[in-house]
């Protein structure tokens, strides 16, 4: 009896490890339908703003989450002394363009020789890219916004000295948003451009249209994962790059 008893425990128990090793047919078919992968938002246009010169910022209109459109000015600077040099350069200018005008009209009479024009030639040329470099400078006093964008970050604030290339703004553009996705390699030969799939971020629980861009041109070794950027519908309001979710793919028939 003892013996039967323990014959029949080990039928039953090498029955559970053939059953848990199976595969089973719904789960395999599920799988086999559809794959879901992790992703975030990232904008196609973001930056952080640096200084091109150093000086005092005398105002930063723009606080975070403000929206701002391009060409406002994000970041002014005081002026002061770039235009100072910038008039003088510029009186420079004017001075070396009379004493040119001077040496061609004495060279028409021949009372300066062809060595003296060409000399003021030199003289007014050198005023001139001067007068450039400060007029140069004198635009950089005021940063401003190279697109449309919202404020994410203010790195300094107003009445704050700087040095060239301390960086002042961080900004985004959430309008021109792109999913950033890490797929497996191995679907590299089922995926295609203007592929379509299904992004649902975790913030919104609504699911969103996407298009495959354009694939990774590099397979990290490590993961053996496939960087996958993805595109989505022009009008969809409430979504912040950063936000994370889950792209849906339906297998190819």
């Amino acid at each position: 009896m003892k013996r039967s008893a323990w014959w029949m425990v080990l039928v039953m128990a090498s029955g559970w490890a053939q059953a848990a090793t199976d595969p089973d047919p719904l789960l395999e078919g599920a799988t086999s339908t559809a794959s879901e992968v992790r992703g975030v938002l990232r904008a196609r246009s973001q930056a952080l703003l640096a200084s091109e010169l150093a000086g005092r910022v005398v105002e930063i209109p723009y606080a975070e989450g403000q929206s701002f459109n391009k060409g406002d000015v994000l970041v002014r600077f005081d002026c002061s002394a770039y235009q100072a040099q910038q008039s003088a350069a510029g009186a420079a200018v004017r001075a070396t363009r009379e004493e040119l005008r001077n040496k061609q009209q004495l060279a028409a009479l021949n009372s300066v020789g062809r060595f003296e024009v060409a000399l003021a030639e030199a003289r007014q040329a050198q005023a001139q890219a001067e007068a450039q470099v400060y007029q140069v400078q004198v635009q950089r006093c005021q940063v401003k916004a190279p697109f449309d964008g919202q404020v994410v970050a203010r790195k300094v604030q107003a009445h704050e000295s700087v040095a060239s290339g301390t960086p002042l703004l961080e900004i985004v553009d959430n309008r021109s948003l792109e999913v950033h996705l890490l797929v497996p390699s191995r679907w590299l030969g089922r995926l295609k451009p203007e592929q379509k799939f299904s992004f649902t971020p975790d913030e919104t629980g609504k699911p969103l249209d996407a298009s495959v861009k354009r694939l990774g041109a590099r397979i990290d070794e490590g993961s053996q994962t496939l960087l996958l950027i993805g595109t989505l519908p022009a009008n969809s309001p409430g979504l912040l790059a950063g936000m994370s979710g889950t792209a849906h793919f339906a297998d190819q028939p």
